[in-house]
């Protein structure tokens, strides 16, 4: 038996803020709070469905990342521990605890903030086009899978919930949010992906991508959102890795997979997911929360 999955929250003593693909977000005097549901998403369609632990796993795993990569970059968390939530969160300790993070409030910046290390997904697409990802020149005959000389930076629009965020070049990306904070964001994406990109080798996994997130606090920029999760990044088995070919993963890229499969056309409504589908969907990132921090559910 796998636990309740909670697919929307409900907390009417608390002010709803927005909801996300996953997360709901709630104010709490002057914090934010991040409550990770069980939704899932794929090619920006959130499914009927969600996943077993998905929330909790999502939250785990952030909480890591976060205090593992604070020597390069402060981050916005404040705790996880619903016991040390402002008072107005006790009436809905059970339905916080181990899916939750008390944050900072931030002014986002208005980028998605992504590496990538290994050529695949939306960047070979790009690359098989234009030779290029997001204007970046690579060398010629880069096949699927196979790792960059050096991480690169493709940053990408932030849409609006039901939009696909769109790839941009840094030059576009300067015109949204400037020299400076690009300058800023590109150096400390970059370093925080070889940081976590080496523990995870030695630990199995290959982090193929991750997309990061910004905000500013107090005139500082800092880490917000979530960090280096399975639904953030593309996790590979490192014992698997081949190139040339399309790659086994620890990640939402499973779902992804079946669903093109049965040819959906990638806009609402979702089909329903089978049972085997969602189960091995949390298999997989259960066993990503364990290889990574040792931690089990």
């Amino acid at each position: 038996m796998h636990p309740k999955v909670i697919l929307q929250t409900n907390f009417p003593g608390l002010k709803f803020l927005k909801r996300g693909k996953v997360r709901d977000i709630y104010e709490v005097g002057e914090y934010l709070l991040i409550v990770s549901t069980d939704r899932i998403s794929a090619f920006d369609v959130i499914m009927n469905q969600g996943i077993p632990y998905k929330g909790m796993i999502l939250t785990k795993i952030s909480e890591f990342w976060f205090r593992f990569v604070e020597d390069i970059i402060p981050n916005h968390l404040i705790t996880t521990n619903v016991d040390e939530f402002p008072f107005e969160c006790k009436p809905y300790a059970d339905a916080l605890r181990g899916r939750s993070m008390l944050v900072k409030k931030t002014e986002v910046i208005p980028i998605e903030s992504v590496v990538r290390g290994y050529i695949t997904g939306s960047g070979m697409a790009d690359y098989k086009v234009t030779g290029s990802i997001c204007g970046i020149k690579l060398p010629e005959g880069l096949v699927e899978s196979e790792k960059l000389s050096e991480p690169i930076f493709t940053p990408a629009t932030k849409e609006e919930l039901g939009s696909h965020d769109q790839n941009i070049s840094e030059d576009e990306a300067r015109k949204i949010a400037g020299d400076e904070v690009i300058n800023f964001v590109k150096e400390k994406t970059i370093a925080v992906y070889k940081k976590a990109y080496e523990y995870a080798l030695r630990k199995g996994i290959i982090i193929a991508d991750t997309k990061m997130e910004f905000g500013k606090y107090n005139d500082e920029i800092i880490l917000i959102d979530e960090l280096l999760t399975p639904d953030s990044s593309r996790f590979w088995p490192a014992d698997k890795y081949q190139k040339g070919r399309v790659q086994e993963s620890f990640d939402k890229q499973f779902l992804r997979n079946y669903l093109i499969s049965i040819n959906f056309n990638k806009q609402p409504p979702a089909p329903d997911l089978p049972e085997e589908i969602i189960m091995k969907t949390s298999e997989k990132y259960l066993e990503a929360l364990e290889k990574l921090t040792g931690q089990k559910i």
